[in-house]
């Protein structure tokens, strides 16, 4: 490999979109990847189960602000909104009509309560300080916003970085996958795979620039951007020399990565268990914390279940391998269909996502500590000069977590970049 002007490190999202941009300006680059793919917790699995499955980013969230919207439209997105079904179970039955409605009723009275404490709750609140409790339904919409939909429980999570990286639609699904769009923007850029670096020299340690070195060899370049994600970064994945600023080196550590796992499950013949395509499945749960999966039926009229389990759930089930996943999707649908549930789906053909174990995410997305909300500014603030930038969806400021965050971010650092080069 030939010294390039620029290196990004990790080819996810943000350093795909990082990339793109410096080839764009002129610029030489290089692109280290420690995976065999790219598209980092971006990925598509197309064989398992006869379709496309995004085990990792699987919307396009508020599509009409995404970058990548336009990106995808040739891959066909597809409202999921306009076709979003819900079933709702209370122990063993559906909910009525009526029930539904006071869920919803709950649900819209969730974000304002929290919204209405902003400007007077102290420093350090959480989403939980605020949440509504007591109500049959709040529990369940405390466990959907907290480990369902942001991976974390709301005590985890700081009360204004929760307000301020809310997600409106519309949410459009690939056919093809997430992780299938990325591997095509990825197409044709200089990505060296299988390339861990272990240490990074950053900040005149090396004259006119940084230098990067692992089992692939040394690779040096005038400026940096580091795309990993902060579990990673945290976990000393990387050995800067010298070590970054106090600063930069807390708003790492100040953005844990929460863990949704997701699962696959396919039919075994033609039971559909009564559910429509693109049907939610849920249950009511007595606390937030409680171990609860929830399901998406047959997208695109396939004929495969999407499971997911956030939270402390996925973590405590990430270290017992996919035969304990499987059995708790099983136990969670047994809960509404019964016995019909081992005759409708098969055993032999399951697909899990292993963000949790695996060492190059060591999680799926980030939440601000409480009182850390500012640490995503921190940690995408250039350093010295733009010769090291750190970009990925934890550094935005908005849209936190998704895969356009991700790519704006990774757009941003490049800027940063080349700006130090001029």
């Amino acid at each position: 490999m030939s010294d390039p002007e620029i290196l990004v490190i990790g080819a996810g999202a943000a350093g795909i979109a990082a990339a793109r941009a410096v080839r764009r300006a002129g610029r030489s680059l290089r692109v280290l990847e420690a995976r065999d793919r790219p598209g980092g917790r971006a990925w598509t699995d197309a064989v398992t189960l006869g379709a496309p499955f995004d085990l990792g980013a699987t919307w396009l969230h508020q599509a009409g602000e995404n970058p990548l919207t336009a990106l995808a439209a040739e891959a066909g997105p597809f409202d999921h909104d306009a076709v979003r079904r819900h079933a709702c179970f209370i122990g063993d039955r559906r909910a009525s009509e009526a029930e539904m409605a006071d869920y919803d009723a709950a649900y819209a009275a969730f974000h304002p309560r929290l919204e209405a404490a902003r400007e007077a709750a102290p420093p350090e609140a959480t989403a939980a300080d605020y949440a509504p409790r007591g109500g049959f339904w709040d529990a369940t919409v405390a466990h959907w916003e907290g480990p369902v939909i942001a991976a974390a429980p709301l005590a985890a999570m700081d009360l204004r970085d929760f307000l301020d990286t809310q997600l409106a639609g519309p949410n459009l699904l690939l056919p093809g996958g997430i992780g299938t769009l990325l591997a095509g923007l990825a197409a044709g850029l200089p990505i060296t795979y299988g390339a861990v670096v272990e240490r990074l020299r950053w900040g005149g340690v090396h004259e006119g620039g940084v230098v990067a070195e692992g089992g692939f060899g040394r690779i040096a370049a005038r400026a940096a951007i580091v795309t990993l994600p902060t579990a990673v970064l945290a976990a000393g994945a990387i050995r800067f020399e010298p070590d970054l600023p106090p600063e930069t080196g807390q708003a790492i550590h100040d953005l844990p990565l929460g863990l949704l796992t997701k699962i696959g499950l396919r039919a075994a013949g033609a039971d559909r268990l009564d559910l429509e395509p693109f049907t939610g499945l849920e249950r009511r749960v007595e606390r937030e914390e409680e171990a609860a999966m929830t399901f998406i039926a047959w997208p695109f009229g396939q004929d495969h279940l999407m499971g997911f389990v956030g939270g402390e759930a996925a973590w405590a089930l990430a270290g017992e391998g996919d035969a304990a996943l499987a059995d708790f999707a099983f136990a969670e649908l047994r809960r509404a269909f019964g016995a019909r549930t081992d005759r409708a789906l098969r055993r032999d053909t399951v697909l899990a996502s292993h963000w949790g174990t695996d060492p190059f995410a060591r999680g799926s997305y980030s939440h601000a500590r409480p009182g850390r909300a500012a640490a995503r500014q921190v940690l995408a603030t250039p350093l010295a000069g733009g010769q090291l930038c750190f970009a990925g969806e934890a550094c935005h400021p908005r849209f936190a977590g998704t895969v356009g965050g991700a790519w704006e971010s990774g757009e941003a650092a490049a800027r940063q970049a080349l700006a130090a080069l001029a």
